[in-house]
């Protein structure tokens, strides 16, 4: 059985979702073909000959004339819904909902696109991440909706023995250099931080073709303000199969990953590090509240309280005991509940609901 999923472009947690739900349905006879509309820094990751670069209808319908797909899943982009409706396609339409930014812009979207996905879906799917759930109860009260947690391969996300001994405490950040992904309450943090301890080091993995241009001048502005470049590495578009090795360095080094977002839909560099043993310091950004609890399985601060996000820090860079408790709980629950096994389940549920498995 083929399943198509369209998107954008190939980046970030939306990428890594489709790849992760791949490899976890392949052993049940389902093969995941992609189509992006545009060329995107997460094509390194892909090792299918399945995936498409294009926005062309005419290039689309051949593809789904050759495909035939039995479902076609669309992220995000609900304008896409009755343009392959348009190209006579009479399979399942599942509109799935990842991120969508703040709540306000996501409120906006999902209202948006009310018409397309009524006219055009067949179901909803997005994670449980409950500002998307109010949302589309509201706004969607009649089609079909599924709601399951997101994947991580756990073979390929644990902890790496390293050689690289790092002798000073390393704070990672994830993101884009864009409002939402909150780069200056990382700073922020850092500044208060390095006052303290000026040994710290900082690596932000980043992704700069997706960089708010907007932004990129006062996060310049900032670091220069803040006098962090010494201390600072920018790590640029990494292979997302080296990710565990620099979460574990991060992890040995005595530091911690650091999540700063406004909203998260999911939070997958969150539940990456998680999966390393990394210790995780985070906004209550909405998306995290399925897997990270205070002092059990990670740190939480207020939104925009840097003083207790500094104080947290300062918590888990000194008392070892509860970095190592934080650690192994939050392994244990991603073992436990982001199983590529457990969304394979979920995700052929909601198929035989749809009568299409």
């Amino acid at each position: 059985m083929n399943i198509l999923f369209v998107y954008y472009y190939p980046s970030g947690g939306v990428e890594t979702l489709a790849r992760q739900r791949s490899h976890a349905l392949k052993k049940h006879g389902i093969d995941f073909h992609f189509l992006y509309y545009k060329q995107g820094p997460g094509i390194q990751n892909i090792e299918t000959n399945s995936t498409f670069i294009t926005n062309d209808d005419k290039e689309i319908e051949e593809i789904v004339a050759k495909g035939n797909y039995e479902v076609i899943i669309v992220c995000s982009d609900h304008t896409f819904l009755p343009r392959i409706r348009k190209m006579n396609f009479k399979g399942k339409l599942i509109y799935e909902v990842q991120g969508l930014g703040s709540f306000l812009e996501a409120e906006a979207w999902l209202r948006q696109a009310q018409q397309h996905v009524k006219e055009n879906a067949d179901a909803i799917l997005f994670p449980k991440t409950p500002h998307l759930i109010r949302l589309i109860e509201k706004y969607y009260p009649l089609i079909k909706k599924y709601s399951f947690h997101n994947c991580i391969d756990t073979n390929m996300f644990s902890y790496r023995t390293t050689n690289k001994v790092e002798k000073h405490p390393i704070i990672g950040w994830v993101g884009r250099i864009e409002e939402n992904k909150n780069w200056k309450g990382f700073l922020d943090i850092s500044y208060n931080l390095i006052k303290t301890n000026p040994h710290i080091k900082l690596w932000m993995f980043i992704d700069s073709s997706l960089t708010d241009p907007s932004q990129k001048e006062k996060f310049e502005d900032t670091l220069h303000q803040y006098k962090l470049m010494d201390n600072l590495n920018i790590h640029d578009n990494i292979p997302h199969q080296k990710m565990p090795e620099y979460y574990s360095i991060i992890r040995d080094s005595g530091g911690f990953l650091c999540s700063t977002s406004k909203v998260e839909g999911f939070g997958y560099a969150i539940v990456e590090g998680m999966s390393c043993r990394c210790p995780i310091l985070t906004t209550d950004s909405d998306g995290i509240k399925s897997f990270v609890f205070h002092n059990y399985t990670g740190k939480i601060y207020p939104q925009n309280n840097i003083k207790a996000a500094v104080a947290e820090a300062k918590n888990l860079l000194s008392n070892e005991l509860l970095r190592r408790k934080i650690s192994l709980n939050a392994q244990r629950l991603i073992y436990a509940q982001f199983t590529p096994q457990k969304y394979a389940k979920n995700f052929l549920n909601m198929l035989r609901d749809l009568g299409v498995y």
